[in-house]
């Protein structure tokens, strides 16, 4: 009989299970008075005892507890495998509930994972991920539609807005409660219904829904243990959603309203309900009057893509100053100034410090720009209400040979540049920013600034160094530029929005932009804060909302920046 060879594949693995648990017994050596095996004459009965007596008295070479040692790991994680695949296929299965949230009809999963969080999808808008917990397990909640029912209930009842928030908390809940049970139902019998398949033996497929039924238990310890509730905080948007910064709020609402971004699940909610109901376009975003925002960019390197990019940004949100650490250009030739002359039209300041590929000429041409700020030798600047330092890169390499000084060029660099920013702080005029190309030359500067930025290494970072100065160091705004294509994947585009207080010119908080590289086929925006705003008794700067502009159609403007 031709066998499926799945149960084939069982059958092997509960005989080699069987080999190891009962081993052959030792081969016996036929002693004195044994009958002749050939013999039909039984053996005297005094010989019996003797041998066996002789044949058990030591074990045969090969045998005993050196060789059964691994039998109880190898059946451990054979089991293991059992428990981990059934309780997975079970999940697959079964493990997801239909719940409605508010106004919608929502899909809630629990999925295997190796990092945990929480994803929230919002068709067609985007999605929305959270890194509200560490565990096994990711929970997934798919918004599938509105139903018309209950929108119709709120749009003809708008006081029940007021109490969504309170709603979409209970829905939640009893959803999540609703999840757990219907989870521990699934991976109980997906592992118990394996291991029948597997052992074909109930006593050990009870024991493997017992032991995912106990994982499952641990998962949930780990995910209370580790549940972060200010994730919410920090939310990682995609699709439609990266360009409605009005479904977040600004950066001042963020620090001094941290309750109602507790509920932010249920704000979202209620913003789609209305965007689903409008049917129109995304909410336009007003930013508030009392918060710089600047626009860090870095290392373009000649990609052309990249000045689109920006003039969206500046647009979109309504930026003060665009400040550029370095590597506009790939190899700082005077050829290649033209490329430099979109800088004219992106409507906003712009401030610029010279990058290893940048050379003097660059930086000449540069000057003649109205709109541009060119920062060198520690030079300080007021551009949009702050005052910004910086010096150029010690090095010029546009062929990326290694540069003669090298790293102590660089801080050396660095050196003269916080000498002159503690020259400012003296003559009254602090700096509130301070630029550099190379993050080695930044760092220098610890201690006699607030902010300082960075490019040159094509990733970000963000740190707190020792004497209380951050440290931001922007990616490739250009992707890389025109050599991306020589590596294996695209560079991704990168570019940061930071939100400074206007009265004490302090960082509030910042949107981290990525886009997808060449092509440009995905979005994604992440929003941070310091950590000192993240915590809710932290002091909030008492920074007056100023009066804005009235426009001549009688809406509220803001003030023009200084250019």
């Amino acid at each position: 009989m031709v066998r499926v060879p799945f149960r084939a594949a069982a059958d092997r693995v509960r005989h080699r299970i069987a080999q190891l648990v009962r081993p052959k017994p030792p081969a016996r050596t036929p002693s004195r008075g044994d009958a002749d095996p050939g013999s039909a004459e039984p053996r005297s009965p005094k010989s019996r005892p003797r041998s066996r007596k002789r044949s058990g008295a030591r074990p045969a070479p090969g045998t005993g507890l050196t060789s059964a040692a691994p039998r109880p790991l190898a059946r451990a994680l054979g089991m293991l495998a059992v428990v981990v695949l059934g309780a997975w296929l079970g999940l697959l299965a079964v493990g997801s509930i239909r719940t409605p949230v508010g106004p919608m009809d929502t899909n809630m999963t629990l999925r295997p994972s190796l990092t945990g969080g929480s994803k929230i999808n919002v068709s067609p808008l985007g999605a929305l991920e959270l890194d509200s917990h560490i565990a096994p397990l990711r929970l997934d909640v798919d918004v599938d539609r509105l139903d018309p029912e209950r929108s119709q209930a709120l749009v003809d009842q708008p006081e029940r807005f007021s109490g969504l928030q309170d709603e979409v908390t209970r829905d939640v809940a009893a959803g999540t409660r609703e999840l757990a049970v219907r989870s521990c139902v699934a991976v109980i019998s997906g592992a118990t219904a394996l291991g029948l398949v597997v052992y074909r033996r109930p006593r050990r497929a009870l024991a493997a829904g017992g032991l995912a039924l106990t994982l499952l238990a641990a998962s949930g310890v780990s995910a209370y243990a580790t549940w972060n509730p200010k994730s919410v905080l920090e939310p990682r948007f995609s699709g439609l959603l990266s360009s409605a910064p009005s479904l977040v709020g600004d950066a001042r609402s963020i620090v001094t309203e941290f309750d109602i971004y507790q509920q932010e699940l249920a704000r979202l909610v209620t913003n789609v309900t209305r965007l689903y109901d409008a049917t129109s376009t995304l909410p336009v975003y007003r930013p508030d009057p009392g918060t710089i925002r600047a626009l860090h960019v870095s290392d373009i390197h000649l990609n052309p893509a990249a000045w689109h990019i920006i003039a969206s940004l500046v647009e979109q949100y309504e930026i003060d100053v665009i400040i550029d650490s370095g590597d506009t250009m790939d190899h700082g030739s005077a050829a290649e100034n033209g490329f430099l002359d979109p800088i004219r039209d992106l409507g906003a300041p712009y401030v610029w410090v010279r990058g290893n590929h940048d050379s003097k000429v660059t930086q000449g041409y540069l000057k003649k720009f109205k709109n541009v700020r060119v920062l060198d030798d520690g030079k300080a600047v007021d551009v949009a209400g702050l005052r910004i330092a910086g010096t150029g890169d010690a090095q010029f390499t546009p062929d990326r040979s290694k540069p003669v000084g090298g790293r102590e060029a660089a801080r050396l660099e660095g050196m003269r540049l916080a000498t002159a920013l503690r020259d400012q702080e003296q003559a009254g005029t602090p700096v509130d920013i301070a630029v550099a190309h190379d993050p080695e030359t930044a760092r220098q500067t610890d201690g006699t600034v607030p902010l300082v930025l960075a490019g040159h290494v094509h990733n970000r970072v963000n740190e707190q160094l020792k004497l209380g100065t951050r440290l931001k160091v922007e990616g490739s705004t250009g992707g890389g530029g025109l050599r991306a294509v020589q590596n294996d994947k695209p560079e991704k585009v990168r570019a940061s929005v930071l939100y400074l207080d206007r009265s004490t010119r302090r960082l509030q908080a910042w949107d981290e932009i990525t886009l997808g590289g060449l092509g440009l086929t995905t979005a994604e925006v992440s929003r941070h804060l310091p950590e000192e705003n993240l915590k809710k008794d932290a002091p909030v700067s008492p920074s007056p909302t100023p009066s804005p502009a009235t426009t001549p159609t009688g809406t509220p403007g803001r003030p023009t920046p200084s250019p």
